[in-house]
This record gives structure tokens, sequence and C-alpha cells, in this order.
């Protein structure tokens, strides 16, 4: 077993692929144990699938949690059980009536920002201990809690086709979303705002953690590079993990004190230079302190000395101007 392996790789998952199943696959490419995803994608969808390997592997609370971009293909005319091109009708609304483009436009802006979703039934969310899809499977269907998701972006890309036999109407989008968003049923909901039944008919991630689908790559690929002895050239340093966070520069001093595992207080952090090695200047000193914590509006932070990163923060839960340290990796 190899277990010397530190970093980040930018997979490409191919569509009939679970994210587990990459991850095993990669297991017995690498020789190495020390391997997990970066957020799950439904076998059907394709795209960047992010990879810790390693020491990495610690970070992917944070690669999980980071929002994600993705591209597909809306179709309104119908639903299924899935909520996706996989599963049975459940319902046709032909659309007798071409929707106009400022129709479409108008309506997925109003997606645009904090919004309520509930979550669909074949899912892996747990409710009562059990897998949503696991009561779907039994032709069960149960109350789901809506959950709070952010939609950064959500707009059209291609112009809309209407096929007047068959009643549909697909369009190509974009969306920038958080974490726990469910882009088959933002597809189902953009859908129903507009008066009819619809589906995502196709999905592909193409960025996430800072990592882009033009530099995705295959398994089979993958495995050709490892073999060859030169899998260091694909992989991305631990840093990538956190891309999604502030980053926050430390002073020696704070260096210091992070690496130990030392609370930081706002208060500290603004009056540091003024008590900080007289050895430094303050000028320097200050060109380091690029954030103030108090301006931070997110609950974590990732701190860096000298690009490297060397420990997550986040805000006390129940001390106000106290942040601690959330993950040491120094």
């Amino acid at each position: 077993m190899n277990e010397n392996l530190n970093g980040i790789l930018n997979v490409y998952k191919e569509a009939g692929w679970t994210s587990f199943d990459v991850v095993a696959k990669l297991r017995c490419i690498l020789k190495t144990k020390k391997i997990g995803h970066g957020g799950t994608l439904d076998p059907s969808v394709t795209g960047v699938l992010p990879i810790a390997v390693g020491k990495s592997t610690r970070l992917l609370e944070y690669m999980e949690a980071a929002g994600k971009i993705y591209e597909g293909q809306v179709t309104i005319g119908f639903s299924t059980e899935t909520e996706d091109a996989d599963g049975a009708i459940v319902n046709q609304t032909p659309v007798k009536n071409n929707l106009t483009e400022s129709e479409i436009d108008s309506a997925m802006s109003r997606f645009v920002g904090k919004i309520k979703q509930i979550p669909p039934m074949y899912s892996a969310v747990k409710i009562n201990g059990k897998k949503l899809y696991e009561y779907a499977r039994a032709g069960q269907t149960i109350e789901r809690p809506a959950r709070e998701i952010t939609i950064k972006s959500f707009v059209r890309t291609s112009p809309i086709d209407w096929n007047k036999e068959e009643g549909l109407v697909t369009f190509s989008f974009k969306v920038e979303c958080s974490k726990g968003t469910y882009v088959r049923t933002l597809a189902v909901d953009l859908a129903d705002s507009l008066g009819y039944a619809g589906h995502m008919s196709k999905l592909q991630r193409t960025a996430s953690n800072g990592l882009l689908i033009k530099d995705a790559i295959k398994l089979s690929k993958i495995e050709e590079i490892q073999e060859s002895g030169k899998l260091s050239t694909i992989l991305y340093p631990a840093e990538y993990a956190v891309s999604d966070l502030p980053r926050v520069n430390l002073t020696t001093v704070q260096f210091d004190m992070a690496r130990v595992g030392k609370k930081f207080a706002q208060s500290d952090w603004t009056n540091e230079v003024e008590t900080a090695d007289s050895s430094v200047n303050k000028t320097k000193q200050q060109e380091y302190l690029l954030t103030d914590l108090s301006l931070l509006t997110t609950e974590k932070f990732a701190a860096f000395y000298n690009d490297k990163l060397v420990a997550v923060y986040m805000k006390h839960p129940e001390k106000e101007g106290i942040w601690k340290p959330n993950k040491v990796l120094v």
C-alpha cells in the first residue's frame, strides 16, 4: 500500500459510475485506502469529482461544503419519478403554446438567492434513520422538511427548442449553487413555476473547489499516469480543498499561535501590529493582515502562512469575537 500520497485529484466522472465506484477504483489504482470524494454525483451525471488522497482526506468536509457549478438541460412537458431522464413518467402537461425567453428568464431569476427546497424522494437524505430512496423504492412517499440552499446564479444558456408535435420545450442552463442543492429538483420547481410538469434531462458538473472540467481526467488516464510513475504531475495541493473559504494570511506570531491550536480574538488581531516581534517592521506586519476578522461574514476561514495551509478556523459557537481552530494541519 502507498500511504505517502497526498493531494487532490480532479477526476472526470463518466456516466454510469457512482461516486463510491470512483473511489473504490482509485483505491486499486493508487494502492492506498485513504481516498474520499468531495461531493456526490448521481450515476447519470458527469463532470468534475474532486478526490482527496492521503492527509488531504482530513479536508473532505470543506470540499463537500464548497459551492459547485453545473451545466445541464431542462425539459418541460412531463415529469418523472426521479426528476431526471432516468425515471418513469409520472405526469404529462404538453406545451401547446411556446414559452418565451422572457418568461423563462424571469422565472429563473426568481430562484436566485436563499431559497427553500424539498429534497426529492429519490435521494440519500435520511429521515427516521432511513434513506429517502429506500422509501421511494418501497412505493412510499413521505413528508420531507424543506432545506435552505443558496443559488448564486441560474441562467439559460441556449435558445428555446419547442417540439410542437410532442409538446416539449427544452433549453440549456448554467447554475452556481451551494452544498445540498438538488439541481433536478430546481428544474422541476422551475417548470412548476411556469405551470407545467418538467424534469432535468441532462447534467454535468463543470467546476468544484477551484477545479475545472477542462482539466478533469478520466480514470483510465489516471491509471496510465500512475503506471508511468508521474502521478505527482496531476496531484493538486491540499489547499484546493479550501478554495471556497476566505483566505487569511498569518503573521509569524499568528502562525506560532495557530500551529498549537490557540484561539484568535478580533481584538488581538487588530492590535497585533503593536505587539508583534519588533524585528519585523510594522509596515511589513500590516501587509500580512489582509483580512480583519471582524469583516468576515462566513463561519470559517482558511489560515495560510508562506502560501501553505496551516489551519481552518471557525467562529466560536458561544463566545462573540472569538475564532477557534476547527482543524490544525501542521
